[in-house]
């Protein structure tokens, strides 16, 4: 499988905090379907979007041109958000190379602000709103660039150097945190809620994280070292956002988590990886909870 799809496949499947000066979760029956707002969900609607008719356009000085299919009537969108998208990525020759249909998913949960795609979708998510469905014209600069992308295993290039990229997005839903506190926001994608046994100040929580800041996409990277971190709430030098999120957390969960810089490196940042006061997204699976 192609690089960029790795991580695609993994960001998905990595898709949950009480002690005293932490936010009891508040009780959700399903934690996985409570969007702050919607629209109608229409499956892989994006892989019509060529015969639909344009209805405005707008092109910024980055060389972005963004043009709506369909004008939403939902919430802004802005950095630190989640939603739901049905999504696909095309070259210029029509080759598509990336899109939730490939992995046979219905929608793609995206954490904007955190180059989680490339800076351009940054850029374009915060000029959009819940129920837009666009399409995306985006400079390499913003995209792959000049590096690309190399086919795995093999010769030549899966997306060659210096490729434009098109992104046909049409944004379903907002997604509400499964809990928030002190500024820390967790969503939930996937719970067994059979598993009792919660990581707290009594017990060790083992798990898989991919870390991105602001201005430094994963630059961490457990899946890499196949080595799951353990963390124990007593351990000293922990971000303390992270202990706020964990809290609460069981075997099997799944979740993105948010953090403030308040609750992360601060004014001081973290040399090499963090500029100071850069807020934290975390991709988080947790592998187990276990008792001291």
């Amino acid at each position: 499988m192609k690089k960029h799809l790795i991580i695609t496949a993994l960001l998905i499947s990595l898709v949950s905090c009480s002690t005293q000066g932490v936010e009891k979760p508040k009780e959700n029956k399903n934690n996985s379907e409570q969007p702050i707002t919607r629209t109608a969900r229409k499956s892989n609607k994006v892989i019509d979007a060529d015969k639909r008719q344009v209805k405005s356009t707008e092109s910024y000085d980055n060389g972005i041109v963004i043009s709506w299919i369909e004008h939403g009537k939902g919430d802004s969108v802005k950095k630190g958000d989640v939603v739901n998208i049905d999504y696909k990525v095309n070259l210029q020759d029509g080759k598509v190379i990336d899109g939730n249909h490939i992995m046979r998913k219905p929608f793609f949960p995206f954490v904007v602000g955190f180059q989680m795609q490339t800076k351009g979708w940054d850029f374009v998510f915060e000029k959009l709103r819940v129920g837009d469905y666009v399409r995306i014209k985006i400079p390499s600069e913003l995209a792959r660039g000049e590096q690309g992308i190399k086919k795995e295993g093999e010769s030549g290039w899966f997306v060659p150097p210096n490729s434009m990229n098109y992104v046909t997005v049409h944004i379903l839903e907002k997604r509400q945190p499964t809990r928030e506190v002190d500024g820390v926001k967790v969503w939930v994608f996937e719970e067994n809620k059979e598993n009792k046994l919660t990581f707290n100040t009594k017990n060790a929580v083992i798990f898989h994280c991919m870390i991105s800041s602001e201005s430094n996409p994963i630059y961490y990277n457990s899946y890499q070292k196949n080595t799951p971190y353990k963390l124990l709430y007593s351990d000293k030098g922990i971000v303390p956002g992270l202990k706020k999120a964990l809290i609460n957390a069981k075997k099997a969960d799944r979740m993105f988590v948010t953090v403030p810089s308040s609750e992360a490196f601060g004014t001081k940042g973290s040399e090499g990886f963090v500029k100071p006061n850069e807020d934290l997204f975390y991709n988080i699976l947790v592998m187990d909870v276990v008792t001291k």
